[in-house]
């Protein structure tokens, strides 16, 4: 049976997941989690895909984006095979990495969208990678430090998160 083609269209909401093939690691230390986000900023800019939250785990990564003009599998395409490769390489492996394709979850924005950043961005706290709130502002491999001031990303869409809670970045 045929997989279903993804519901998408420029701008649609999606959360969406990746993980490791049988639950394996697809980091394995802070160069392969630095090229992953390097990769999303340098696609999501070129594929006009706006990233609202992230979180980078062991074994697998949750994104909040709107696809861009050029549409949600384009961009993760271009993403993850890029990433694969790099990452078989660097580890002299070969095989697939990540488990199936990755899952994308069609969002409401008004309805989930804080719900989700939320979600995504505690991510870490809750499977314990960090202790607290105050070491997951300083967490590099998460948007929430991004949305604190605390880490930069130019590719991420701060002020848009920020003024969904009802106010921009102060000053």
């Amino acid at each position: 049976m045929p997989r279903q083609a993804r519901l998408d269209a420029p701008g649609t909401l999606h959360h969406v997941m990746i993980r490791g093939i049988e639950g394996a690691n697809i980091f394995w230390d802070d160069e392969d989690r630095e090229h992953l986000l390097s990769r999303v900023g340098t696609i999501g800019k070129a594929t006009e895909t706006r990233i609202l939250a992230w979180a980078l785990l062991d074994n697998h990564v949750h994104m909040l984006l709107f696809s861009g003009s050029s549409g949600l599998p384009r961009f993760m395409r271009r993403l993850l095979t890029g990433y694969a490769v790099w990452f078989n390489r660097r580890h002299q492996r070969s095989g697939h990495l990540f488990q199936n394709r990755y899952k994308s979850i069609v969002c409401e924005e008004d309805r989930y969208l804080l719900e989700l950043v939320r979600y995504i961005h505690l991510n870490p706290l809750r499977s314990r990678v960090v202790q607290s709130l105050e070491e997951l502002e300083r967490y590099r491999w998460s948007g929430h430090g991004v949305i604190v001031g605390k880490v930069q990303r130019d590719w991420q869409e701060k002020e848009y998160v920020l003024n969904q809670f009802g106010r921009g970045e102060r000053q």
